[in-house]
């Protein structure tokens, strides 16, 4: 892995350090003795030299000294710098010449991406511990999703089905009512017909003569709870003491209280006796 990012920097390096020279003599061979040229191109290209093994030496020990990092920088602008100005002054060629005078700079930034590397570079275990931890950590993700989808799912369809039972018992409800209103309305009619309130009261005339009844509609709401004494565990009374109490309350108003108003107050009042001993000893007693 290594192999990928030094190799560039040193095929760039040396690229750039052959063009330096041969620019160098062939540009200032003209001006001054080509051995004094060949001076000036190897200072340049020993200089950069220097300073990038100096900085390697340094990363490698983990250390960093921004003066040698400038220095090598100052010899990477003064090769391209070299490099431009031969470009510019060339009669021939002077594109080309100009197309490769950023090679120093390329090549320093090569070596500062593999100083970047060599300070990020984990140890195979370490990337396999990585590796598992991501991998780890995509699972539980993965799990966790599912969950959630499936408990939204679930949620869903609990909803829904609460949701339809809920429109069911509503449109019962809402049939009933109707079903309700129509036979109170039907009872309402019937009550407050000319004919069928005359053949009503026939049939429901009080024992009281003169005293016409009026018949009432049936209660059509909540229902009244019973006595905290049942029927059953009152004690039964003798057809004296029932003659008794039914006389009370019959004549306990004025006009007398009809069968019904009768039983409906003894009944209320916690006695105890079957329809047919108290209709007995209403006879008796009226």
């Amino acid at each position: 892995m290594r192999a990928k990012t030094v190799l560039p920097a040193v095929a760039m390096t040396a690229v750039s350090m052959v063009l330096t020279l041969a620019v160098v003599v062939m540009w200032l061979g003209t001006a001054v003795p080509w051995p004094v040229a060949l001076v000036v191109g190897l200072g340049i290209d020993g200089g950069w030299l220097a300073t990038l093994a100096y900085e390697r030496r340094l990363a490698a020990q983990g250390d960093h000294n921004r003066a040698v990092t400038a220095v090598g920088w100052s010899f990477g602008v003064l090769a391209a710098g070299v490099l431009a100005a031969h470009a510019l002054t060339a009669e021939e060629s002077a594109g080309a010449w100009l197309a490769v005078a950023w090679l120093p700079i390329a090549a320093k930034a090569l070596w500062l991406v593999h100083a970047m590397w060599e300070r990020t570079a984990l140890t195979p275990v370490a990337l396999d511990a990585i590796r598992g931890i991501q991998q780890e950590a995509r699972d539980e993700a993965a799990v966790a999703r599912a969950r959630l989808r499936a408990e939204a799912a679930t949620e869903e369809t609990r909803l829904t089905a609460v949701t339809e039972a809920g429109a069911r018992v509503a449109r019962v409800q809402a049939k009933t009512a109707q079903t309700l209103s129509s036979a109170w309305s039907t009872l309402e009619t019937a009550r407050a017909g000319e004919e069928t309130g005359r053949a009503l009261t026939s049939v429901t005339a009080r024992v009281t003569p003169g005293v016409t009844p009026r018949w009432e509609l049936p209660v059509w709401g909540p229902s009244e709870p019973l006595a905290a004494r049942s029927l059953e565990s009152a004690p039964a009374l003798t057809d004296e003491a029932l003659d008794v109490i039914v006389d009370e309350i019959r004549t306990s108003e004025t006009p007398a209280l009809s069968y019904r108003e009768m039983a409906a107050r003894f009944r209320a009042a916690g006695y105890s006796a079957s329809e047919v001993r108290l209709r007995a000893a209403w006879k008796r007693v009226a």
